[in-house]
């Protein structure tokens, strides 16, 4: 929702686009009717891109580089500078590191790790959190994790290994219908060939050893071959390199994906809980 108050707070990457977007339009003597009926929006959407009352989304500035770009890949540019900005501040700089991995381990204990959740989970979760957010903040956040999934398509290949505890698949979020669909998506995901997906269940600790009781956990294989610790709780994080560190949280891991049902186990076990089972 365009609001007064945006223009005051609109980032530098905001500003430029709604500058450069102003000129160029101009310069083709287009009205912004002409330029937002060549877009797919009213006028009105590009007069508040232009005085940043409502930032350009990612969807209209890749229309900006198709319509105005004349081939500079200067929208294109700015979409990844907005996307970053649309991040808390704690999670920018994993969010680089994780979009450019050759690979990711991931344990998640309270709820589906962000890669993989469904826009209407991801929308009742971050809406459903505390403090509240505006609903244009929830929005956005929205709009920004569903860009992450943008890796499971990427060239070159990123294999993606998620671990979920069993309790994520059975904590409903939203509502009965947004969980079977974001276990369906799940077990989708499960038969992506670079990801493997595996559940640890509620009863694994019976056998004496219980590897995933310290929490969420992703360890990460940079372009360069460097192996990080990304940490998360109560909105604070960190990301760690030190080797040993690194070692000790890779080999915990390596212990949880040993201690979870097997693949196939796994997707039986999401397709029935979303009511699949074959």
């Amino acid at each position: 929702m365009a609001r007064a108050e945006n223009k005051e707070t609109a980032s530098p990457t905001v500003q430029m686009v709604a500058e450069v977007a102003r000129s160029m339009r101009i310069k083709r003597q287009l009205t912004q009717e002409q330029l937002g009926a060549e877009l797919g929006y009213s006028a009105a959407a590009v007069s508040a891109m232009e005085t940043c009352a409502q930032p350009a989304s990612d969807e209209m500035l890749a229309g900006l580089e198709r319509v105005l770009g004349d081939g500079t890949g200067i929208f294109e540019t700015a979409r990844r500078y907005v996307r970053m900005e649309a991040y808390p501040e704690e999670f920018k700089n994993y969010v680089l590191l994780e979009q450019a991995a050759l690979g990711l381990q991931l344990y998640t204990t309270n709820v589906i790790h962000g890669l993989f959740q469904t826009e209407a989970y991801a929308r009742a979760l971050i809406g459903g959190g505390y403090p509240p957010l505006p609903h244009d903040r929830v929005e956005e956040l929205v709009e920004a994790r569903l860009i992450r999934k943008a890796l499971f398509d990427r060239e070159p290949t990123a294999l993606i290994e998620l671990v979920l505890d069993e309790s994520v698949l059975t904590r409903a979020i939203g509502s009965k219908e947004i969980m079977r669909d974001q276990l369906r998506h799940l077990a989708e995901c499960a038969q992506r060939r670079n990801v493997t997906l595996q559940v640890l269940p509620l009863d694994c600790g019976l056998g004496g050893e219980y590897a995933g009781g310290h929490g969420a956990l992703n360890v990460l294989e940079t372009s360069d071959h460097q192996h990080l610790v990304y940490l998360e709780v109560q909105e604070e994080s960190w990301t760690l390199s030190d080797p040993a560190k690194v070692s000790t949280y890779s080999q915990r891991c390596a212990r949880i994906r040993a201690q979870a049902l097997g693949l196939r186990e796994s997707l039986n076990l999401i397709k029935q809980l979303a009511g699949d089972e074959e």
